[in-house]
């Protein structure tokens, strides 16, 4: 994933000049995949991006500088690594699911609409320009897109859970706050921006997430960190490989630099 939003252009530009293809297996890109072969490219309206709002969904803002690295951790429907769960913690994962998405669809960050959805039953979504939506649902296990893209064009039985539809009483959605979560706002900000700008958010976010769980800065940083070093670094518009390995560079030391200011 980090591949793809920092060096988005060039994997177009690759794949543009070879017979190859790039197959998502992130559960959500996995589903908008799915959804998008209902129809064409072109009749593609929007792409409903989901995520479980992670673990600090309904805490109030005045309450994160009290989240602590135990906390953050504790993701409430998917297991996964330190520092993909704290990205989930502060939707950082989603903002780069969002440039992801991006590159992979090659729709425009306003086509992207990111929305809470608690239960990660319904992966994503697409709304075609009929109206119509189509979502892939299943219970969130990444074997599922995993082995999608493996075996792909072709399904495979497997035994992994099935929904239990009976017991699923509800499906919720709700927006983002972005004033809570400015991680989410900052990556739509970048993949805007374009050029080295997300190889610089993805960057910062790495520094400043590696900072959060050495217990080196609260919670809150993370988010102000990455904002400080977009802000410091001049982008390159048409960025070749060395460009973004120079841009993912400095913007590590300037996170580094932040964050010992913010300590």
């Amino acid at each position: 994933k980090e591949s793809l939003v920092a060096g988005g252009p060039l994997f177009k530009s690759v794949l543009a000049r070879s017979e190859g293809k790039l197959l998502p297996i992130d559960s959500e890109h996995s589903a908008i995949w799915q959804a998008t072969r209902c129809g064409h490219p072109c009749e593609v309206r929007k792409i409903l991006l989901t995520s479980s709002g992670g673990p600090f969904r309904t805490w109030p803002k005045e309450k994160f500088r009290e989240i602590t690295v135990e906390a953050a951790l504790n993701h409430p429907t998917w297991k996964m690594g330190p520092k993909i769960t704290i990205d989930s913690a502060t939707l950082a994962n989603k903002g780069l699911e969002v440039i992801e998405a991006v590159y992979l669809f090659e729709v425009a960050p306003e086509q992207i609409e990111v929305v809470i959805h608690p239960q990660s039953v319904i992966h994503s979504m697409v709304e075609f320009t009929d109206s119509s939506t189509i979502a892939q649902l299943s219970l969130p296990d990444m074997r599922l897109p995993i082995t999608y893209a493996l075996f792909f064009p072709e399904r495979v039985e497997s035994d992994f859970g099935r929904i239990d539809w009976q017991e699923l009483s509800s499906l919720t959605f709700e927006a983002p706050d972005m004033d809570r979560f400015p991680a989410l706002r900052l990556a739509y900000q970048a993949v805007r921006t374009g050029g080295t700008a997300p190889a610089v958010y993805n960057a910062a976010n790495e520094v400043a997430v590696a900072g959060f769980l050495e217990g080196v800065v609260s919670f809150t940083s993370i988010s102000d960190i990455i904002a400080d070093t977009l802000d410091e670094l001049v982008q390159v518009t048409n960025p070749e490989l060395d460009d973004i390995l120079e841009a993912d560079r400095k913007a590590r030391d300037i996170a580094r630099r932040v964050l010992e200011k913010v300590t």
